[in-house]
């Protein structure tokens, strides 16, 4: 049996809707008008410090000015809300616990002045299985001094476990198969205590699990400017 097409766009409420958002959601819409499909709005508020007041309604209101119709959202509604990333925290707690009761993840209580030490000390340094031994977290901490600083209320953030020279190959439509080894990648940040809030790294994962999202449409130019993101994102470290 086939699956239902159901493809989505995802802002954030940081500013203005700007043009490369409206080719990424035209995009989208036609793919899934062609195919019969379901077209998703959903906010990816969990981006607190650069909330912007009004850019929601903003948002939806650009989208609707330009036709293109949402199926499932804050306004619309549907059986996968709430579509708002900011009410959805039960769930990403659920699935973070879960990765650290597997052995993927793990608290961080390292400060901002701590990790801007470590950056000056170590040319070009990420977190992850070579340094995270230097750093405060409950991989390198006693578990008693763990529980202490948890029960006092000590500001914390998970960080997923990524294990060293491990091959991921991922199947990308333009570029077929793509192979990155998991050294160069860092222990990213997937939950914050300090707002309790999800980093984008869970948040968009858990939600495309949840609302069955199974295709996301990237028009090649935007494709090729993540890309180029990327890449300076890794020559920066």
């Amino acid at each position: 049996m086939e699956r239902r097409v159901r493809v989505r766009f995802a802002p954030s409420p940081t500013g203005p809707l700007h043009i490369g958002g409206v080719r990424t959601a035209l995009y989208n819409y036609l793919f899934a008008r062609q195919h019969g499909g379901d077209m998703i709005l959903r906010i990816e508020d969990t981006d607190s410090t650069r909330f912007v007041p009004g850019a929601e309604e903003y948002i939806n209101e650009a989208l609707q000015w330009l036709g293109i119709g949402i199926d499932e959202g804050v306004r619309e509604g549907g059986n996968y809300g709430p579509y708002k990333q900011s009410e959805r925290r039960d769930l990403y707690r659920k699935y973070t616990q879960q990765l650290i009761d597997a052995g993927k993840a793990y608290y961080a209580f390292d400060t901002p002045e701590e990790l801007e030490a470590k950056r000056q000390e170590i040319k070009n340094f990420q977190y992850d299985a070579r340094t995270r031994g230097m750093m405060r977290n409950s991989l390198s901490l006693p578990a008693d001094e763990v529980k202490a600083l948890m029960d006092k209320g000590e500001k914390w953030v998970v960080r997923f476990r990524i294990e060293p020279d491990q091959d991921v190959v991922v199947h990308d439509l333009l570029r077929g198969d793509v192979t990155i080894n998991s050294s160069i990648l860092d222990d990213k940040v997937l939950y914050k205590s300090a707002d309790d809030l999800p980093t984008y790294h869970l948040a968009n994962i858990v939600d495309d699990h949840l609302m069955e999202v199974h295709a996301r449409i990237c028009p090649p130019a935007a494709a090729a400017q993540t890309r180029r993101q990327g890449q300076t994102e890794q020559a920066r470290r």
